[in-house]
């Protein structure tokens, strides 16, 4: 059984025991958190598509711990003009394990 989901812009195929890094959400370790914009239910064969959400489907997950990313260098230059510019940047996430998915 798997489900799609949506938060922070972005869809994630998740399945239940497994875990996920997602967008940062303002939640600390060990607090539980909802899911109910489920793009899509698959359940051995059956499966259940929302327009754009299935009613009353859920994903429920434990979040495990926050963090960053490695470090993404930006570069930025310009030929015979004098001009480079780097930048560094570490994108945070929140990993969060999927505990049940109801639908």
């Amino acid at each position: 059984m798997y489900a799609i989901i949506e938060t922070g812009g972005k869809q994630y195929k998740v399945v239940e025991g497994e875990s996920v890094r997602i967008e940062k959400l303002e939640l600390e370790s060990g607090e539980t958190v909802t899911f109910d914009k489920v793009l899509m239910i698959s359940n051995e064969g059956e499966t259940k598509v929302g327009s754009p959400y299935v009613a009353t489907a859920t994903v429920t997950a434990s979040v495990n711990k926050n963090g960053k990313n490695k470090k993404i260098i930006v570069f930025k230059y310009k030929a015979k003009k004098g001009y480079s510019k780097k930048q560094g940047h570490r994108q945070p996430y929140t990993e969060v394990v999927i505990n049940k998915i109801n639908g």
